[in-house]
């Protein structure tokens, strides 16, 4: 068994297997080794993006609540302040509805005095008129020159 070069050969061999085997052991250990530390590394980078990234996430569905909250209080705002205006725009109507009637109000009357104005100066110039009828149908012309001369006497003490 020793003396036969098959079991030296298979001796050889063995040693040969283990001496090309620990350092190719120890490199594909290595670079093994250093493989996992670079998916470790990878994996450690993709969980601090991934933490980072929710983080993101937070604050901007934290900034759409913001923003939808500022919306609903701008268009709350945006009623009340048509409200507002609507009501104040009612107020001025309802003014100037008044401030109109005040002035027909004030033209009828103007006019309403107008009219008994007129009807009282048509009714002196008929009075007047029928006066006149009535003293020339009922005076006759001494009594007339009687009148006119007794106006004339009384003219002078009248104007002083």
């Amino acid at each position: 068994m020793f003396s036969t070069p098959d079991f030296w050969v298979a001796v050889a061999f063995v040693i040969f297997i283990a001496a090309v085997f620990r350092p190719a052991a120890r490199a594909a250990t290595a670079a093994l080794d250093a493989r996992g530390e670079r998916i470790r590394a990878e994996i450690e980078e993709a969980q601090a993006l991934r933490e980072e990234a929710q983080a993101l996430l937070a604050e901007y569905k934290r900034k759409q609540r913001d923003a939808l909250k500022e919306a609903e209080d701008i268009i709350e705002h945006a009623k009340s302040e048509a409200a507002r205006l609507r009501e104040q725009a009612e107020q001025d109507l309802q003014a100037a509805l008044q401030r109109r009637e005040q002035a027909a109000m004030d033209k009828i009357a103007q006019a309403e005095a107008s009219a008994l104005q007129e009807v009282r100066e048509q009714a002196v110039d008929v009075a007047l008129t029928a006066t006149a009828k009535l003293i020339e149908s009922s005076l006759d012309t001494e009594r007339s020159n009687a009148m006119v001369e007794q106006a004339i006497r009384d003219l002078s003490d009248k104007l002083h």
